[in-house]
């Protein structure tokens, strides 16, 4: 059975990957940090965890991780002309050094897998450049960078993967989906016509984990309702 660790599984797409690999009989570990969870099961355990402040207690977790998924992310949009140089830096620090941090940490227990597979999430907006998106672009064009490469210098042994969501259904988006107009609206901007699930970007999460996709690495995947590669 596989051991599971994800960083940022107390909501969106980090809580559903969690509740459905532990569904699907896997040994997951999740963190949270401000929002607490009370949701232990036989196969799914929380631990506490600021990736900004705190280092990750390995006594917590098993000596073979299988997966690491890490979730940790921001929605801030803002003109380029009103965003500080410390507002890239603190996103950076969140999205990049958080990932690069705790991934050092427990870097040697994934290498004892026989199916080591780590993912990371980036945005459909590093590929077709929306306005107002200049923070996270930054980050997670790093992100993608750091994946490609990171996937040349562990292969053939770990499998690195990313996944770059369009507008999901996630407390992080609420602010852009919190009327029926505005839903619409950002629906009707994809070729699939709706906004993304917690569960369209999960079911990839759990794909790149499995031995299914023994044979992909050093990918970027835009689960995106189309909007990355179709104009109609």
């Amino acid at each position: 059975m596989s051991n599971i660790l994800i960083i940022g599984a107390s909501s969106g797409i980090g809580k559903e990957l969690a509740n459905k690999l532990s569904a699907n009989g896997y040994n997951v570990w999740g963190t949270y940090n401000s929002k607490e969870v009370n949701e232990n099961k036989e196969n799914l355990k929380y631990l506490k965890l600021d990736v900004l402040e705190d280092r990750l207690n390995l006594e917590e977790l098993p000596e073979i991780i299988d997966g690491f998924v890490y979730c940790p992310g921001s929605i801030n949009l803002k003109p380029f002309n009103r965003i500080k140089p410390d507002e890239f830096i603190k996103d950076f620090e969140l999205q990049v050094v958080g990932a690069i941090n705790v991934l050092q940490s427990i870097l040697p227990r994934i290498q004892k897998s026989t199916n080591g597979s780590i993912v990371f999430f980036s945005t459909v907006a590093v590929k077709i450049g929306l306005p107002f998106h200049t923070i996270v672009s930054t980050s997670k064009g790093a992100i993608e960078g750091f994946t490609r490469s990171l996937a040349a210098e562990l292969a053939p042994k770990i499998r690195v993967n990313c996944i770059a969501p369009s507008l999901t259904d996630t407390p992080l988006a609420a602010s852009l989906l919190n009327t029926e107009q505005k839903r619409e609206v950002n629906a009707q901007k994809h070729p699939l016509k709706r906004i993304g699930t917690t569960n369209d970007i999960a079911s990839m999460a759990e794909f790149l984990l499995s031995a299914d996709s023994s044979w992909i690495t050093g990918q970027v995947f835009y689960v995106d309702g189309g909007m990355s590669s179709i104009k109609i």
